[in-house]
């Protein structure tokens, strides 16, 4: 299971390497609120912190290694995730959770588009999700209660930011953590550092 939430860059390397194969095995993607997290451990993102330019231009350097497109990095960015992800779990609640998270990440970093309502109904089309349906969807309080559950469960089972791989009772955060999943799942993959 790879936790996840689209405000998270490393959340989308992770996501666009679990996506490839990487881990050798399917993952199921869960979003969770980030948000909710950092409330919970009592401290935010490193975006808001003088590491801040170092860790985009690490990000950078490692979407390059990956093979990925250049980072885009939305205006105002990190905004406030909580609609995109309410979209994303009434997403996997069609069974298009990681096609709809995929499609978002890249929107939001290879694009560099805001991941507003609109931005939002736009990626559902292009998911083949009804776009227009998807407004009223984020607004509906079993999608809601839905994201909140998803992360309470979260943060109760040790997952304490995003992105994080949980394999088997096993926990795994962060990006550079995929190595160590992918030993888990099938030996020699950690190996392969790309994609």
């Amino acid at each position: 299971m790879l936790y996840y939430d689209l405000g998270s860059p490393y959340g989308y390397l992770a996501a666009e390497r679990v996506a490839a194969g990487f881990l050798g095995v399917e993952a199921e993607f869960e979003p969770v609120l980030l948000g909710a997290i950092f409330r919970y451990r009592g401290r935010g993102s490193w975006a808001q912190t003088p590491e801040r330019e170092r860790n985009l231009a690490e990000i950078e350097a490692r979407a390059s290694r990956y093979g990925l497109p250049p980072f885009a990095w939305p205006k105002g960015w990190p905004g406030d995730g909580l609609a995109a992800m309410r979209a994303a779990t009434w997403a996997a609640r069609l069974g298009a959770g990681e096609r709809f998270a995929l499609a978002a990440y890249r929107r939001a970093f290879v694009a560099g588009d805001a991941l507003n309502v609109d931005v939002l109904a736009g990626v559902a089309d292009e998911v083949e999700l009804d776009g227009p349906a998807l407004p009223e969807a984020i607004a509906d309080p079993e999608i809601k209660a839905a994201l909140r559950t998803a992360t309470d469960h979260a943060w109760a089972s040790g997952v304490s930011g995003v992105p994080t791989v949980r394999v088997g009772g096993a926990l795994f955060y962060g990006d550079d953590a995929l190595a160590s999943a992918a030993r888990r799942t099938r030996p020699g993959a950690a190996r392969d550092r790309r994609r």
